[in-house]
């Protein structure tokens, strides 16, 4: 494989923004591969690709290349030569380079991978986190949380059937596989570019991972109701649940942000979904007025992220060990306030994209032992972990409002 100068800037570039000034790493890419019109897929491919790499891995490839924080432009240089020499890629004869020991290189890479937090590329707080609250279960997770992420579509019942997809992509040569238990999930076999196809423009279908497919799922909803998604961003999981009710009844998408219900009303646009209405959360009264009026509520939980960290590897470094205690006093609030809306005999569904059971199974527990719980009843839970799955980590539970009989 040979390095092209304009796309290992455009990658250090990136990196700087990421490490140095604390940018997200999806939002400096999404501007990272504007810059110039002349790259191709392949191109954007390797800025992408090898950016999160990197990103992944930084505490490694940062003990490797004997760099520290913050890193300077020549120290990304270096830990890029760290990538490349690991994939085997022979560096170019650039000033950049010089000098640098490919076979020190590949020494280091053994001594590192003796320690699990160097090897695993993680913070010292966070394998501690990780060890204290998963055990021996946490050395398979935090390998899982560091494989590539899969990209799986979900297919939109209303406009197209899982085949129809499955024949308009094969004729793009993008070849996708069925998930078994998933009705609605294809799996790309390789990764492609999919937004550019007709079969997404015409809203045929949304990339969302298997384990996130599985949140909709567990709510049931059905045609006729009328269903809050409380937490609902930028609306992937609306958009599901408007989907499995035939776009009858009514889906009430809640946020903070608005500009995140304002992709979601693009969204429904595009997936010929109507039975959804936004409102942005912007004093308590939205909550009030909805009180004991929802068949069911979705909580689709604020949290660490720590079961997405394969397709968001930059938020392990973005955390601190405060924000774990933060979030989870966020999470008790919503439970308590936002848990108001569900009628009697109604659904409720904490969902978080964790695999910590503070920010799970013990936040229901505490949740039904508080005065604001104690109408409702645990039905059952579903703990969705990486290694086990091969997609996102996530935590589901299903809970019942009591009837005024109960």
């Amino acid at each position: 494989m040979r390095l092209h100068r304009t796309l290992v800037f455009a990658t250090i570039d990136s990196l700087n923004l990421i490490f140095n000034d604390d940018k997200m790493a999806s939002k400096v890419l999404k501007d990272t591969l504007k810059r110039d019109k002349r790259w191709g897929s392949r191109d954007r491919a390797f800025i992408a690709e090898t950016t999160y790499d990197i990103v992944r891995w930084k505490r490694l490839y940062a003990e490797i290349a004997e760099v520290k924080e913050p890193y300077k432009r020549e120290d990304l240089f270096r830990m890029f030569a760290v990538w490349a020499t690991m994939k085997g890629i022979k560096l170019p004869d650039w000033p950049q380079f010089e000098g640098t020991p490919t076979r020190r290189i590949k020494g280091r890479f053994d001594e590192a991978s003796k320690t699990r937090k160097v090897r695993e590329s993680i913070p010292d707080w966070l394998d501690e986190l990780g060890e204290k609250e998963l055990g021996k279960k946490w050395d398979k997770e935090l390998a899982a949380l560091n494989q590539l992420a899969d990209v799986v579509l979900r297919v939109n019942p209303m406009k197209a059937k899982i085949e129809d997809v499955e024949n308009a992509l094969s004729d793009l040569d993008i070849r996708t596989e069925r998930i078994k238990g998933y009705p609605f999930a294809l799996k790309l076999v390789e990764r492609a570019n999919v937004f550019t196809s007709d079969a997404f423009k015409n809203g045929w279908f949304e990339v969302q991972d298997a384990s996130s497919q599985k949140v909709a799922a567990m709510l049931d909803p059905q045609p006729g109701q009328r269903i809050v998604d409380a937490c609902a961003g930028a609306g992937g999981k609306s958009l599901h649940i408007a989907s499995l009710m035939e776009n009858t009844g009514q889906v009430l998408s809640l946020d903070i942000y608005q500009n995140k219900l304002n992709e979601l009303k693009r969204r429904a646009r595009r997936n010929g979904i109507h039975n959804i209405e936004t409102r942005v959360i912007d004093s308590t009264k939205v909550i009030k007025k909805l009180i004991g009026k929802a068949d069911k509520v979705l909580l689709d939980s604020p949290c660490t992220g720590l079961g997405v960290l394969k397709r968001n590897p930059d938020t392990k470094w973005k955390m601190n060990p405060d924000f774990l205690a933060e979030i989870t006093k966020t999470q008790a609030e919503i439970l308590d306030s936002y848990s108001r809306m569900v009628k009697p005999g109604g659904d409720l569904v904490y969902a978080t994209c964790s695999i910590l059971p503070s920010e799970n199974e013990k936040q229901v527990k505490a949740f039904l032992k508080r005065e604001s719980g104690k109408d409702f009843e645990f039905v059952k839970e579903e703990k969705i972990l990486p290694s086990k799955s091969g997609f996102d980590g996530f935590y589901i539970a299903l809970l019942k409002k009591k009837t005024i009989e109960d």
